[in-house]
């Protein structure tokens, strides 16, 4: 078990549990999402980000395969990939930073439907207009 809290010495928090004194941290992982000493959302937007990595590069043999359609990559995107993306997410607050580290990463997952690098110079608009995708996932989460 664990308390949360700072490290400064000035935040030390003294909780003892059946004479056992509990470790106290800045942050931790409670139903899914990051609970963090400083309030922010920061941290539990990066774990979501890396926990939908994890799931895309799994489905590296999908993204490639020529015999599955995009439109059917794209369901696949939204149902397995975006949904833990955005677990949690109604608790995050709108920042500039989050909102861009978002959208880059869901580029790079349909720039990988595709079969498309950045190095092809094709305009993210463009493979959103090619996937028949009206709003990227900021504009989902309703934070534009």
């Amino acid at each position: 078990m664990q308390v949360i809290g700072s490290d400064t010495a000035q935040s030390v928090i003294h909780v003892k549990l059946d004479n056992n004194e509990l470790k106290q941290t800045k942050d931790f992982v409670y139903l899914g999402g990051t609970v963090s000493s400083d309030t922010s959302c920061d941290k539990d937007i990066a774990r979501r980000v890396g926990l939908a990595a994890g799931v895309t590069g799994s489905l590296a043999k999908i993204w490639k395969a020529r015999d599955i359609s995009e439109e059917t990559k794209v369901l696949l995107y939204h149902s397995l990939v975006q949904s833990i993306l955005l677990y949690n997410a109604e608790t995050w607050t709108s920042k500039e930073e989050n909102e861009r580290s978002l959208r880059a990463f869901e580029m790079s997952v349909l720039r990988k439907i595709v079969d498309c690098t950045r190095r092809d110079r094709v305009r993210n608009a463009d493979i959103m207009k090619d996937l028949a995708l009206d709003m990227d996932i900021v504009e989902v989460l309703g934070y534009v």
